[in-house]
């Protein structure tokens, strides 16, 4: 069968949106006719512009539908404007109600949502379970594309960096005293939760260590990751270059891109490492690199040794800092290989 109207909706967060990426490229090399159309919320909408396998991107505008008078004012003019795109297909990415309401309100006579779906919808779409329900997202996610005839024998992370924006990243990164032919290593302490999080004095000790071997540590993350790089940039004998909420996210692919390693826990910069083609060393407690590490084999994943590894719980319940027993150590013997293979 050959789709005009293809839908995508994958709401947030920045990672998730990052590993539906290979379905898009996936759809417009099968179906190079195809309109497809991708609903995201505004914290991720800056990883979709520009990308030649998405013609349009609309925005779900989280807080306008939260209360009951939200919903009414706001539901019926979103209904209509996907309505009118006559969608022949919805791809369910998300797999929860809301985005399984996003799917039905577009009308498309056909719904397919991945294996992992949740919050019921699975009633509103036809569940595609293929080869990979339990192995990573983005296989899973991909799992859906293979079930419409794609090719995915090529995984494609198309995140388009145009020249105005690397220009803007190169400027932010000067004015914040960091030249970006030179060497450095990009370090992301925050998560969005506090048990994937390395010690922020690990960080210390680890960015004292990357000056003392000529190599620039350069703290990134969100405006609400602030106090975590003050700590460090408090604490280190010569403080690191700080670029924490002074990007967009496209301005801080093009200067992952351009480190010579990305070094972080279980958050979204570290799969925009991955989708720009950086290498990754990522610490791994409370959840399962199989299922959402960093994709691909070039990355190293250092694992808590703990008998609870992989529990998912947001904040331990024993009190139990296990990322705290990977050391400063062995996390610096992985990035020196990793830099020193980059420079060859």
């Amino acid at each position: 069968m050959t789709y005009k109207n293809i839908l995508i909706v994958k709401l947030s967060a920045i990672g998730d949106v990052i590993h539906a990426l290979p379905v898009a490229h996936a759809l417009k090399q099968t179906y190079p006719n195809a309109r497809i159309t991708w609903v995201v919320e505004k914290p991720a909408y800056d990883l979709l512009t520009n990308n030649p396998d998405i013609d349009e991107i609309i925005i779900f505008d989280k807080p306008k539908f939260k209360s009951l008078t939200g919903l009414l004012s706001n539901g019926y003019t979103f209904s209509k404007l996907l309505k009118s795109h006559h969608f022949d297909l919805a791809i369910d990415l998300q797999g929860l109600f809301k985005s399984a309401a996003i799917s039905y309100l577009s009308g498309a006579p056909k719904r397919l949502v991945y294996c992992n779906a949740r919050e019921l919808s699975d009633k509103i779409s036809q569940r595609i379970c293929g080869n990979h329900e339990d192995d990573h997202v983005v296989d899973r996610y991909l799992d859906v594309a293979q079930h419409l005839g794609c090719n995915i024998d090529q995984v494609q992370f198309l995140i388009n960096i145009t020249e105005v924006e690397a220009q803007k990243a190169e400027t932010i990164a000067n004015h914040a005293g960091l030249r970006l032919e030179n060497p450095y290593v990009v370090l992301a302490p925050g998560t969005n939760w506090p048990s994937k999080c390395w010690p922020t004095t690990h960080f210390v000790e680890l960015a004292d260590i990357l000056y003392d071997n000529n190599i620039i540590p350069v703290i990134i993350g969100a405006p609400n990751d602030q106090r975590l790089a003050q700590e460090i940039l408090s604490n280190t004998k010569i403080p690191p270059i700080d670029l924490t909420g002074k990007t967009s996210l496209k301005q801080l692919a093009y200067i992952i891109k351009k480190s010579q390693a990305f070094v972080g826990g279980d958050t979204g910069p570290m799969h925009l490492a991955v989708a720009v083609g950086t290498s990754v060393v990522t610490m791994f407690g409370p959840t399962d690199p199989k299922r959402n590490g960093p994709y691909g084999r070039n990355h190293r994943v250092l694992l808590v040794s703990d008998s609870c590894q992989g529990c998912w719980q947001r904040k331990c319940p024993k009190n139990n800092d296990c990322l705290a027993r990977i050391s400063v150590d062995t996390v610096f013997a992985v990035v020196q290989q990793e830099v020193s293979e980059r420079q060859i």
